[in-house]
């Protein structure tokens, strides 16, 4: 699965599990909503600090949200 479709499956996965709306998932990670609704459409490629918001907020280890998630060079890389 490409990195930001599978990271976007684990946060929107997550967050139902846990059932949280996007706007309290986003309360609890210190983030705007827009942030995560874009985040869970792949709108958002998230850095580092955002993914361990992200996990603050869900409760989880941040490499739970990687999970899945596989680098396939393109041509020439």
């Amino acid at each position: 699965m490409e990195p930001l479709d599978a990271f976007a499956a684990n946060v929107r996965r997550l967050r139902q599990e846990r059932g949280l709306t996007q706007e309290r998932l986003a309360e609890l990670s210190d983030l705007h909503m827009t942030d995560i609704a874009r985040i869970e459409t792949q709108g958002r490629d998230p850095g580092v600090k955002i993914i361990a918001k992200i996990a603050h907020g869900l409760g989880v280890p941040a490499g739970l949200l990687l999970e899945n998630v596989e680098y396939r060079p393109t041509a020439g890389q």
